[in-house]
């Protein structure tokens, strides 16, 4: 049996996954593949055709000869690694739960299978929620009555109705193992500076170990009746003053929590191995709080790694996508997840919008290639006017229920996230992936099988036809106008 070695010269400029995982400096594996007379797999999704996830072909591998300017390439190289991969996702809000609860039971079931087989759906095994009520809510709720600042009323019944048995189900479907992390909002309006859940204001000092408790509280809570929370973040975009749940943290406000009051009761809790994300907001200020919690050792030792979103900017610039290779780089023992994003301003007659998947392709491919272990969109589902949404903040999700008749629909979000989270699975490393023309987007991994998965994508209006290339072999593909493709071998 003829094997090569599969050694190019390119490199990266991030850190890269070290021992037990954990990033570190560039790493140079040595991996043999036996692909002369092996093939690869194509699935496909684009625009104006019926293809969705659709395999679209089986071609070999043949000998590189040589490489012409003339040509297209995406260059792979399985031998230089980075991060490691921990899983893709979305949100198990109360909205997406109560709209679920709304449908009959074979299309909830449908809902389940769509996302969380491997089969059936695009495999999930990411999941966050929410902490206390969000924008994403039919009404402001916390789990203690009014003034209750040694938390002895606190009860998480409110969410026995519909999200917990919604995230019990998720995480049977996905084979009883759903790595899921929960967020806050807003703490309860008595403990705020503005008595008011909604409209920003901060947390007051009198209430900061209240406030810690009340994670521990929601985690145990949550454990008791069967749902693991493998992580929190400390607060929902903390620099948005919004009409929802919202509370401000200023850098140095969530790093002085942090090390003081949250990472302490944690660890006092019996909680230390949940994982605290900082940030949680946009990739605009990421830098800085950055510098503020991850260059102060004491709070850096609570601190697992950072969230991020991708709002911005909303008016057609370009996202800030180095600012996260910059943590990546800098902080590399630090760790990413992309915590939220969602296409904004709910319309129906957007349902077909090709953009609504082609923004989670861009961000998706660039956010891996920054140092993301992790991506999270948000609602899983919502219903046929964008929500339920207690102040009017109406939103699509990559699929919406119509629960006047059951129907669901389908976005091409779905597709998108899809070519990445069906085939990329937990455990994999990222690994080194090229093309020499910009029209072409690319990332990939290799799954812990040793598969190697090459997610590209054309957002052009002109086809491609490209070279793969993986050492000394190659295998030509076509790659369709405004299309995204993930090819397996």
């Amino acid at each position: 049996m003829k094997y090569i070695k599969i050694l190019m010269p390119f490199l990266i400029v991030s850190a890269c996954a070290g021992p037990n995982g954990q990033p570190g400096n560039i790493k140079t594996e040595t991996i043999y593949f036996n692909l002369e007379g092996k093939t690869l797999s194509v699935y496909t999704t684009a625009k104006d055709t019926n293809l969705r996830l659709t395999l679209t072909g089986t071609m070999p591998f043949k000998k590189l000869e040589s490489t012409s300017e003339r040509e297209i390439y995406v260059f792979v190289d399985p031998s230089k690694t980075d991060q490691d991969f921990i899983g893709i996702g979305g949100a198990l809000t109360d909205a997406a739960a109560e709209t679920f609860a709304k449908l009959p039971p074979a299309k909830q079931e449908e809902i389940l299978q769509a996302y969380y087989s491997t089969d059936k759906g695009i495999g999930y095994t990411f999941a966050r929620t929410n902490i206390n009520s969000c924008d994403f809510s039919s009404g402001s709720y916390t789990y203690v009555k009014e003034g209750d600042k040694e938390l002895n009323t606190f009860d998480v019944s409110h969410d026995r109705q519909f999200k917990i048995p919604l995230i019990k189900k998720a995480i049977a479907a996905a084979g009883g193992k759903l790595t899921l992390f929960a967020s806050p909002w807003s703490p309860p309006a008595f403990m705020k500076d503005n008595n008011d859940m909604l409209h920003g204001g901060k947390l007051k000092p009198e209430y900061f170990q209240s406030w810690a408790l009340y994670y521990a509280k929601f985690v145990k809570a949550y454990q008791k009746v069967g749902i693991p929370v493998w992580g929190i973040t400390i607060q929902n975009e903390p620099m948005a003053t919004q009409r929802w749940e919202s509370c401000i943290y200023y850098a140095w406000e969530e790093r002085d929590f942090l090390k003081n009051y949250l990472g302490p009761t944690m660890k006092k809790e019996g909680l230390g191995d949940v994982k605290i994300i900082v940030w949680d907001h946009n990739r605009d200020l990421i830098i800085q709080r950055a510098q503020v919690i991850f260059n102060d050792p004491q709070a850096s030792q609570y601190a697992w790694g950072m969230g991020f979103h991708w709002y911005e900017d909303w008016s057609g610039g370009e996202q800030m996508y180095r600012n996260v290779e910059y943590v990546h780089r800098f902080w590399p023992e630090k760790h990413l997840i992309f915590t939220e994003g969602t296409p904004a301003s709910f319309n129906p007659e957007r349902y077909t919008s090709w953009r609504l998947g082609e923004d989670y392709g861009i961000s998706m491919i660039n956010d891996f290639n920054s140092g993301a272990e992790a991506w999270t969109d948000w609602n899983i589902l919502l219903d046929e006017q964008g929500g339920p949404n207690h102040v009017g903040n109406y939103c699509f999700a990559p699929v919406h229920a119509d629960t006047r008749t059951g129907e669901l629909i389908y976005t091409n979000s779905y597709y998108y996230i899809g070519h990445f989270s069906k085939f990329i699975r937990p455990g994999a490393k990222k690994i080194l992936a090229a093309s020499s023309r910009s029209m072409l987007l690319t990332t990939a991994f290799r799954n812990s099988d040793g598969s190697i998965v090459v997610v590209v994508m054309n957002p052009t209006d002109r086809k491609a036809v490209y070279n793969l290339c993986a050492g000394l072999y190659y295998s030509e593909i076509e790659s369709l106008p405004h299309s995204i493709q993930s090819i397996v071998f």
